[in-house]
């Protein structure tokens, strides 16, 4: 079939912007409105839930949302893919149907299902990732409401764009296309100038969520709705690119897209066109999500403001670690963090203050409980001048770890339940084909004379994006400009990144290269420690280790400070 299908996206993580859905639907032209509901802390967060209630398991926002949704949507022939079933996807479809029969609105209502795995020992849930195809066959069925568990993000745009297009498995490269675009509308607002490098100079208050007009060779181009606020361009959508990826191949359950031959093009205002996307087999195996409690965590922040904050948080340490030993407790793990937040000769109090922060975990809720708020109180008359925190300990509470592993795609049940209540198992990929590195490119010709140097951050020449996945972080650059990218290829080593973020020294870092997008990818293993949900560290999720990288001086080539055009990004 030709034409363009247009897919937007309203949502971008459980908690997104609730009026996104009506604002989409009348905001201009769609064809199939997508929302992702689910990330890795999200499954455990459904999973705590649905202890409580085994009938939940699902986002109840996405239900609130479709009370005007499903009209709107109705009225202007857009039908709606949404993995909002979480854990239950049966139950949102059946809370779906009782919603369109209390709004008397007529809509067929399908699901897909079978990513939930039989649970091990110790852990909340298990899911594997699914890929489009069951979502294609609903669509392919006359559904105007899909739902969903645990699939890909991109499989909420691969599985409408195979229906519309009669993609089949073997369509690597239109499939890869399409995981591009969805990898790029997965995340919502990030795609039109949210958690944006350059944000200043764009009208940023309420950014528009993107939307991709899909060909039916697989590319596409990523716009957004007249009128609405924010950016799309090349810098925005490479941003998103860059976002929780690793190397050039970017495995899936639907197809591997090499992230290496994307190519990018303004072709108008809020315009940029995706092309040229390489496929290649999907790997054999399916990444399986679970999640289970790691134990239990409190927090305390003290506030140190004036002089001798190091004396001061000198003097806390020591108290504390007395008063935990005097309790008998000994949390199995028990973590400092001192930021020097404050300023001298403050002109107000909070700009005059810096915080030590007490993160404590342990198997034993009591451990971290009572014997750590305990110590905290008890230490409010008795210790430094000026004593007191930014919160009342409490209880402790549980965190939860993530992990992943693989199973054979074909041990795992795909199923997709029709509008008329069929079942329709979906095959695996007849096709597969082994991970495997894609080798390192050549580098770009360095400049031939940089000339000379000058102290400079190097966010003056550079964008950044980071973000999570598990315990390991990523941390894409892309340059401004060809002759910043000839420059950052060689001068942005691993042993450079290692120098500039002192955190990751002691850890295995891997940088992959990324030409089209002059860019650089670097996945720092175990920055994140369990995940998370653990809350490992300051920045739990690493969103902004990249603009921390940003924020970093190195010797820069004056003619690249003075050619490179990057205003947004003052030192």
């Amino acid at each position: 079939m030709t034409g363009v299908l247009r897919i937007g996206n309203a949502s971008g993580f459980y908690g997104d912007r609730f009026d996104a859905v009506r604002e989409m639907l009348t905001g201009g032209p769609l064809d199939i409105l997508t929302g992702d509901y689910l990330a890795e802390l999200t499954m455990l967060i459904l999973g705590r839930s649905r202890l409580k209630d085994p009938a939940r398991g699902y986002a109840t926002t996405f239900l609130r949302q479709l009370e005007e949704g499903l009209g709107l949507a109705h009225e202007r022939g857009v039908k709606i893919v949404a993995n909002a079933g979480g854990l239950n996807p049966a139950g949102l479809a059946d809370a779906v149907r009782e919603l369109a029969q209390k709004v008397g609105v007529p809509v067929r209502v399908a699901h897909v299902e079978g990513d939930s795995l039989p649970v091990p020992e110790g852990f909340l849930t298990a899911n594997a990732y699914l890929g489009g195809a069951g979502i294609a066959a609903c669509l392919d069925a006359g559904a105007d409401v899909v739902v969903t568990g645990r699939v890909t993000d991109a499989a909420l745009v691969t599985g409408p764009a195979a229906a519309r297009f009669g993609w089949g498995p073997g369509d690597h490269d239109a499939l890869a296309g399409a995981v591009v675009a969805g990898h790029v509308l997965e995340c919502g607002t990030q795609a039109t100038g949210g958690n944006y490098s350059f944000f200043r100079g764009h009208d940023l208050r309420r950014p528009g969520f993107p939307v991709a007009e899909i060909h039916a060779d697989g590319s596409s181009v990523i716009t957004k709705h007249d009128g609405t606020g924010g950016v799309v361009d090349i810098g925005t959508v490479t941003a998103q690119l860059l976002y929780e990826t690793g190397g050039a191949r970017y495995a899936g359950p639907d197809v591997t897209a090499r992230l290496d031959t994307v190519r990018l093009t303004q072709v108008g205002p809020d315009r940029v066109r995706i092309s040229g996307v390489g496929g290649e087999a999907p790997p054999p195996t399916l990444k399986v999500g679970l999640n289970r409690l790691g134990g239990w965590r409190n927090e305390v922040v003290f506030v140190l403001t004036g002089l001798d904050i190091e004396a001061k948080a000198g003097l806390v340490r020591e108290q504390f670690a007395d008063a935990l030993a005097r309790s008998g407790a000994e949390p199995d793990e028990v973590r400092w963090e001192l930021s020097r937040t404050d300023r001298a000769d403050a002109a107000t109090e909070e700009s005059a203050s810096a915080l030590l922060r007490l993160v404590v975990r342990d198997r034993d809720q009591e451990t971290v409980g009572r014997a750590v708020s305990g110590a905290a109180i008890e230490l409010a008359l008795g210790s430094y001048p000026g004593f007191h925190v930014t919160a009342p300990p409490g209880k402790g509470a549980p965190y939860g770890v993530f992990e992943a592993r693989y199973v054979p795609a074909g041990e795992v049940p795909h199923v997709a339940v029709l509008p008329d209540g069929r079942r329709l198992s979906m095959a695996p990929p007849a096709t597969t084909q082994p991970l495997r590195d894609a080798g390192e490119p050549p580098l770009p010709e360095p400049l031939p004379d940089p000339g000379p140097t000058r102290s400079a951050p190097l966010g003056r020449i550079a964008g950044a994006r980071s973000g999570d996945k598990g315990g390991d972080a990523n941390v894409g650059v892309w340059a401004v400009g060809n002759d910043a990218w000839r420059w950052l290829a060689h001068e942005l080593t691993v042993e450079r990144f290692r120098e500039l973020l002192p955190e990751t020294a002691g850890l295995t870092v891997v940088r992959h290269l990324l030409p089209n997008l002059r860019a650089l990818n670097f996945v720092v293993h175990g920055l994140l420690g369990e995940g998370v949900a653990a809350q490992h560290r300051f920045d739990p999720q690493a969103k902004a280790v990249g603009e921390w990288l940003r924020s970093r001086h190195l010797p820069i080539p004056v003619s690249l400070l003075e050619t490179v055009h990057a205003p947004e990004a003052h030192a």
